[in-house]
C-alpha cells in the first residue's frame, strides 16, 4: 500500500474519531436537544424522514382482508375512539390537550386523514408505529383483525356510510 493511500485512510479514520467523539460530548454536554417543546434539529427530521419513506416503500402490497362494512367499521371507529382520538383527535380535527403537548405533532386525522395511503402502509404504521414520534406499536395490544378494522376506518373516514359516520362524529378526542 503506497504511503499516500495509507495517509488518505489515516486522515479519514481521525476525521471520523473526532467526529464521533464530538457527537458524545454534545449529547454528554446536554446540547442535543431532549425537550419536547422545541422543533427536532433537521438532521433528526431527515432521518426519520428518509429512513420511514425508504421502509414503507419495500412494503409488498397488500389489501385489507377485511371487508369495509358497518360492523367492521364501527369497531374500528371503537378501537380508534379508546386507542388513537387521544393524539390524532376526532372528526373536528381540533387537537386535544394532550395532542397539542406531543413532540413530533401528530397529525390530526379528522383533518388530515390517511385514506390516499395504501392499505399495508395504514396497517403496518398501526401495527408497528413510527420511531422518533410518539406513535406506539399496537400489534402486541390488538389482535390482525383489530387492526385491519382500524385500517378500514383509517381508508374510509373521509366518506364513511351513514351508521358508521354517527358513531364517528360522536367520538370525542378530549380537546379543551
Amino acid at each position: 500500500m503506497s504511503s499516500r493511500l495509507r495517509g488518505f485512510i489515516a486522515g479519514a479514520v481521525f476525521v471520523l474519531l473526532v467526529g464521533a467523539v464530538a457527537g458524545y460530548i454534545a449529547v454528554k454536554g446536554g446540547l442535543v436537544p431532549a425537550n419536547a417543546d422545541s422543533r427536532p434539529p433537521r438532521i433528526e427530521r431527515w432521518a426519520s424522514s428518509t429512513s420511514l419513506h425508504a421502509m414503507l416503500a419495500r412494503l409488498p402490497k397488500q389489501n385489507n382482508p377485511v371487508a369495509a362494512t358497518d360492523k367492521n367499521l364501527i369497531a374500528g371507529v371503537k378501537l380508534y375512539a379508546q386507542h388513537c382520538a387521544v393524539c390524532h383527535g376526532d372528526s373536528s380535527g381540533t387537537p386535544s390537550a394532550i395532542a397539542k403537548g406531543l413532540y413530533v405533532r401528530a397529525p390530526q386525522l379528522g383533518k388530515d386523514g390517511v385514506e390516499d395511503d395504501p392499505d399495508q402502509i395504514i396497517y403496518w404504521k398501526v401495527a408497528h408505529g413510527l420511531r422518533w414520534t410518539g406513535m406506539p406499536a399496537f400489534a402486541k395490544s390488538l389482535n390482525d383483525t383489530q387492526l385491519w378494522q382500524i385500517t378500514a376506518f383509517l381508508k374510509t373516514m373521509d366518506h364513511l356510510p351513514p351508521a358508521a359516520d354517527r358513531v364517528w362524529r360522536q367520538v370525542k378526542s378530549g380537546r379543551s
